[in-house]
């Protein structure tokens, strides 16, 4: 069974810091990256960070600097560590794994900003 479970959500302060996790299981498929989105109510989900099996990083210019993802191939496990939090990262991030035969997504966990 597929399982994409992440953690690490919570509620934080202006200028702190959360990691996120994402551990996958149950896939067969080569999964060729993996990524976070987020979505705040009523925006547009973004895709905040995406690390490729083969060593490609990207990020959405409004986190450049301030996150950080990486990868536990052998564990098939993904972090995020987001630093300098600010009130506009409040928002459900969601795991995303992209493999050969499709995609696949989390639940997602929350993550509050309060100032």
């Amino acid at each position: 069974q597929v399982q994409l479970v992440e953690s690490g959500g919570g509620l934080v302060q202006v200028g702190g810091s959360l990691r996120l996790s994402c551990a996958a299981s149950g896939i067969i498929s080569r999964i060729n990256a993996m990524g976070w989105y987020r979505q705040a109510p009523g925006k547009q989900r973004e895709l905040v960070a995406q690390i490729f099996t083969a060593g490609t990083v990207n990020y959405a210019a409004s986190v450049q600097g301030r996150f950080t993802v990486s990868r536990d191939n052998a564990k098939n496990t993904m972090y995020l560590q987001m630093n300098n939090l600010k009130p506009e990262d409040t928002a459900v991030y969601s795991c995303n794994v992209w493999t050969s035969t499709g995609a696949l997504t989390g639940q997602g966990t929350q993550v509050t900003v309060s100032s």
